[in-house]
């Protein structure tokens, strides 16, 4: 064995120690040997690409699955570490892309998937970093407070845990006051019900810049899912000058633009149409800037809700509406795809015993099922500090765990990612794809032929969304006769453009020919590959 064979086989070994010891989130370096690892795995099917790096000088992987050309596959993104503190996001992406290259191969002959596994690099190395918090934005310097300082009010850990969590001052003057059921948990006072403030509530830290605002302008960056261009949130923390402004985004945009063998993008955030599909609104959709799903894309997304819910049951599962500038959005509004987008996990709701009810409030009922389930540190019980800036007044630092109500316990991610795998597997064979299929010929006299096809979509999915459609973005399905010198068409056209084939749908298509000898007939469009036949006259 030579030393670079040697070499190989002692990466292998520590890649796959590394896989067996995993307890907690991949850090930055596990990541990229997962992504090395997946990419040996899959040899000539697999391709690792870094598309740029942040300005913090992190990667942004792609990994592109395909058995051949990938541009001659339908085509399926998976987005992960779309908001930075989803960090099950990232893992959803690369195990789905391992079991993928393992144990699915096969798909890869008909569909290409092109995995982002981490958009969100910057921020979600903050999970690893010495004080954690939940950040959302990379490293770009922003004024968030507008003064013409740069990151001058960040977070401090006030209490030495190496966590940022809440800090609350009692305070008569406060519009706070302790939950009933669970008084670790803070709600907003209701004069109206008679209910006095006895807080005030603030992130941890202190006012560094003196404008009586704590933290306003710390390590904040721009929100990866903030900086696309439907309905983008004009001055508002995270989302940046303009659309697109960060190098991460115009690298990601400049590749899927001109990737026309797309039809789907999953994306994992807070926005949630699989456990619940989004609705038509007549009124939205008439608008100049639409900004309701169209008709027929509803029944589509229907039919995706319930094929997912019989793999993720949608107890629970919040209705979570993207918040403007998400890459949700963009991917259905402004780029046309079929467009998915799930937390891929949430918390279940506790329903109580004979001992223990089940609370109302969305962080109490969380704590109780945390507390049920034997999920650890949920909650970081309130500890009083010396604070500079509330000399008189008790302060206590405390709170929910940054990340446990976004991210299940580590032991949790395989089962999850499994049943994302037999989803995007299935959305594979659902997926658009064409087919010339009960050819006729009629010899109709004068060395004459008549040509019948069916122009036939074998998938459940349109080639076009009805949003792509109405974009006039994505390219059509061009129907080709190609004929010789010994033919002549005498009528139908040499080519065609159809607008779009539905689920299950077909097209007729008839020629007359004189002549003899062979033609060819070619119907194709990049996101539903193409079919031939050959037809002796």
């Amino acid at each position: 064995m030579n030393y670079k064979s040697l070499f190989s086989l002692l990466v292998v070994c520590a890649m796959c120690f590394t896989t067996l010891a995993q307890t907690d989130y991949r850090n930055e370096q596990q990541v990229n040997a997962a992504l090395n690892s997946i990419a040996s795995k899959g040899g000539a099917k697999a391709t690792l690409t870094s598309l740029t790096k942040t300005n913090g000088g992190k990667d942004i992987w792609m990994l592109t699955l395909s058995d051949g050309s990938p541009e001659s596959h339908p085509g399926i993104a998976i987005m992960g570490g779309v908001q930075g503190d989803h960090l099950l996001g990232t893992e959803l992406a690369l195990n789905m892309a391992e079991s993928i290259v393992t144990n699915h191969p096969e798909v890869l002959k008909k569909t290409t998937f092109y995995i982002f596994p981490n958009l969100s690099p910057d921020a979600t190395a903050q999970y690893f970093a010495t004080t954690k918090f939940a950040r959302q934005g990379n490293a770009t310097q922003t004024d968030d407070d507008r003064d013409g300082k740069l990151d001058e009010d960040a977070f401090e850990d006030l209490n030495r845990d190496g966590l940022i969590t809440m800090m609350r001052v009692e305070d008569p003057t406060g519009d706070y006051r302790l939950l009933e059921e669970d008084n670790r948990i803070l709600v907003k006072a209701d004069p109206n019900k008679g209910e006095r403030g006895t807080y005030k509530i603030y992130t941890e830290g202190l006012d560094n810049d003196k404008d009586g605002v704590f933290n306003e302008d710390g390590l904040g960056g721009v929100y990866f899912n903030k900086n696309f261009t439907f309905n983008f949130p004009y001055f508002t923390k995270g989302s940046g000058e303009h659309p697109i402004s960060q190098v991460e985004h115009r690298a990601l945009l400049d590749f899927l633009y001109t990737q026309w063998n797309l039809y789907a993008i999953l994306t994992f955030s807070d926005a949630n149409n699989l456990s619940t599909p989004l609705k038509y609104n007549k009124g939205g959709a008439s608008k100049r800037v639409v900004t309701s799903i169209l008709k027929n894309d509803e029944a589509i997304n229907k039919m995706l809700s319930e094929a997912y819910n019989k793999l993720v049951p949608k107890e629970n599962a919040p209705n979570g509406a993207a918040q403007g500038g998400s890459a949700f959005e963009w991917s259905y509004f402004h780029f046309g795809r079929l467009a998915m987008s799930t937390p891929g996990w949430w918390p279940k709701k506790f329903e109580g015993d004979s001992v223990n009810k089940a609370p109302k409030n969305e962080k109490a009922n969380f704590l109780a099922y945390a507390e049920a389930e034997g999920i650890q540190n949920a909650f970081i019980p309130w500890q009083e500090v010396q604070h500079p800036d509330f000399p008189n007044h008790k302060v206590e630092v405390g709170g929910m765990h940054p990340f446990v109500m976004k991210n299940p316990p580590y032991a949790m991610v395989d089962s999850i990612s499994k049943k994302h795998t037999d989803f995007i597997l299935k959305v594979a064979e659902m997926q658009p794809e064409l087919q010339l299929v009960n050819l006729q010929q009629e010899s109709v006299g004068n060395n004459l032929t008549r040509i019948t096809v069916d122009l036939h979509n074998n998938g459940l999915l349109p080639t076009h969304t009805e949003m792509g459609d109405k974009s006039r973005w994505l390219r059509k399905i061009n129907v080709y006769l190609k004929t010789s010198g010994k033919q002549q068409l005498i009528s139908g056209k040499s080519r065609q453009v159809i607008e779009k084939l539905d689920g299950d749908g077909t097209l007729t298509m008839s020629w007359l020919i004189q002549g003899s000898g062979s033609v060819t007939l070619e119907a194709t469009v990049p996101q539903a590959g193409t079919a031939t036949k050959t037809i002796n006259l």
